[in-house]
């Protein structure tokens, strides 16, 4: 082979070597592009090992195969929480046959109030499939440090009365039980739907 020769086939695995790697980065490359903060690969909000209206100690794991939305609130809470539910409700609906797929997972910040049968009510309001979690003192305590969540106790204006401040974010799980999205509060159910399509794949 000639020196012209040469070149012009080194040329050529060049290009096919250049091509090639092109196509890989871009398989590479395709990870889904979420509405929310993409905080895949965190390490926090592992897991909410609380107890549910039934008394039954529960885990992520429980919910294996579909898209967990873990929310931290109270039962008198005025506007943020029952404006996240209700988003959640629209979700859910908006999905479809995939509705069955979303698991919404309330966290009681308040335990005090909010009993089981409070609890239990509260979410029926909602929908049926919501679960309610809340613990001790301690168990919550070590969830609330986990999940990096801020709540308050606020006393109100008759005495004996409160509100809690809390943080309002949505943490949403992937169905095989990996933090995924964190969705700031008021981002509206299409971002949410949008996202949990994304996960469901």
């Amino acid at each position: 082979m000639d020196k012209r020769g040469a070149l012009r086939a080194f040329g050529a695995a060049t290009l096919a070597c250049t091509a090639a790697f092109t196509l890989t980065a871009c398989k590479d490359d395709k990870k889904p592009a979420f509405q929310g903060v993409d905080v895949t690969g965190a390490d926090y909000a592992k897991d909410i090992p609380l107890t549910d209206v039934n008394g039954q100690k529960r885990s992520l794991k429980d919910f294996s195969g579909k898209v967990v939305a873990v929310f931290f609130g109270y039962t008198q809470c005025p506007d943020v929480c029952p404006t996240t539910l209700q988003e959640l409700l629209e979700v859910k609906q908006a999905l479809g046959a995939d509705g069955d797929k979303l698991q919404a997972v309330f966290v009681s910040l308040d335990p005090e109030r909010d009993t089981p049968e409070v609890l239990k009510a509260y979410l029926a309001n909602f929908d049926q499939s919501f679960v309610g979690l809340s613990g001790t003192p301690e168990e919550l305590a070590a969830v609330v440090k986990d999940f990096k969540i801020y709540f308050k106790k606020v006393p109100g204006k008759a005495e004996g009365t409160y509100t809690v401040d809390h943080s309002a974010g949505t943490y949403l799980y992937d169905p095989q039980g990996r933090l995924r999205i964190y969705e700031r509060y008021g981002a509206g159910p299409q971002v949410l739907v949008q996202d949990v399509r994304a996960l469901l794949g």
